[in-house]
Order: C-alpha cells, then structure tokens, then sequence
C-alpha cells in the first residue's frame, strides 16, 4: 500500500503574520506541506507569525517560492485550486485527491482575477450564504474549510 501525498497549502502574497501563523499549524496538525509564493507581507523572523505558529514550528513542512508559476513547473503534474470570491464553483463540487495544491491569494485582493478567469475549472469559492455585505472570509478560516473537506473526502479524517 502506497502512502497518500500530503495536501498542499499555497498562500501567494500573505500579508498578515497571524494567518500564515495559523495555518502553519494547520499544516503541522494534517501534515500538510505549507507554501509561501511571492513577496510576503512580513518577515519569517516576525514575532506575531511565531506566535501563531505555537511551538508546531518545527512540524511545519514549509517552501518558499518566487512565483506562483515556478511552484507549478516545480509539480507539473499537481492538481491546482484556486480559491476565490470571484469564482462560481462551490469547493463541495470538487473531488479532491491526495497531494492537490489549494491556493489562497493575499488577505486584502485575493488572487488575481485573470488566474481564476484563465483557470475557470479549477477556480472554486466557499459559499457565504449569510448576509451579502461580507466580502470574504478570513484566510485562515478559508484555509481550515477547504482542506478538511479534501481530507474527508480522501478518507484522512476516520
């Protein structure tokens, strides 16, 4: 029996330490690979990022990259989702497998429109059917949402 690939958190651009601190320990508590793209909001060293973190840090499998497409060149055959306020697609409609990359865009825009409109099947959202003055959610939550789904469904959660 061949062990299950681990889940792929990718935060492109964070800006705010608590959340990427957050889900750091997402990351060490299912064993998710945590990666860090583009200019980030803050410094690894900040004191509010390690807090977050707890004393999980070194639980943390975590990789930094330049840019969202040499994180893609580097797994050519990794399954990308992009998450989004923008798209139409429910994250319930998708039938995740192991070692997918779901990927979260900065705190205050989100991933880039022209990513999701050039990628409409893999762009997803979280429904808020809740009142409509609510833009997003918060990036951490998105996070917690989206990858306890993939690992009901992959059978990780029993």
């Amino acid at each position: 029996m061949t062990a299950m690939k681990p889940f792929n958190i990718v935060l492109v651009e964070p800006e705010i330490p608590p959340n990427t601190g957050n889900i750091a320990r997402l990351c060490a508590a299912t064993g998710s690979i945590l990666h860090l793209v583009g200019e980030l909001g803050f410094s690894l060293d900040d004191r509010y990022l390690k807090r977050a973190g707890l004393d999980y840090w070194e639980h943390v499998a975590m990789r930094c990259w330049p840019d969202l497409q040499t994180l893609r060149e580097a797994s050519p055959d990794g399954r990308f989702f992009y998450l989004s306020t923008k798209a139409s697609r429910s994250y319930l409609d998708v039938c995740y497998q192991s070692g997918d990359y779901l990927v979260f865009g900065k705190e205050t825009k989100g991933l880039p429109e022209e990513l999701i409109r050039a990628n409409p099947d893999n762009a997803v959202t979280i429904p808020m059917p809740g009142h409509e003055a609510v833009r997003s959610l918060n990036l951490s939550t998105s996070a917690g949402i989206v990858l306890y789904e993939a690992l009901r469904q992959t059978g990780r959660m029993c």
